[in-house]
């Protein structure tokens, strides 16, 4: 039982720097964008369920880490779950804002990078904060 937790929690902990890597990936990916079709089209074929697959590994070890702490629901569990629900809705709102983006307006892919870039940093930050606090407990 100790192996299958330890376990866990490295893959846990893995995921969770992944989780990072991926929204940096997306930063850059969006920074570098010209052309808003093929954005949108790089968004839904690979960044989009890249990051739902990265952030379903994350929810999906904290699931098997709580089940086998006989689902004790500590501040950080709370915390954890809390983050976990707002990077879900964070990434919905990026990535419906982008769905419904007219892509014959004129500097519609700037005005969405400055709104998508505040949302990643914030992702980024709130990952990085609950990270840190988890290596420091």
């Amino acid at each position: 039982m100790n192996e299958m937790y330890s376990m866990g929690l490295s893959i846990h902990s893995i995921s969770g720097i992944a989780l990072v890597g991926i929204i940096f990936l997306n930063i850059f990916m969006l920074r570098i964008a010209k052309d808003l079709q093929k954005y949108k089209r790089l968004m839904s074929i690979f960044l989009l369920p890249l990051t739902a697959t990265v952030l379903g590994l994350e929810i999906f070890t904290g699931i098997i880490m709580m089940a086998a702490k006989h689902l004790d629901f500590t501040i950080a569990n709370i915390v954890m779950i809390a983050i976990s629900i707002l990077l879900i809705l964070l990434e919905v709102k990026r990535a419906k804002s982008l769905k419904y983006m007219n892509p014959n307006k004129q500097r519609s892919l700037e005005a969405y990078k400055g709104y998508a870039i505040k949302l990643l940093y914030i992702e980024v930050a709130w990952t990085l904060v609950i990270f840190i606090w988890m290596w420091l407990i």
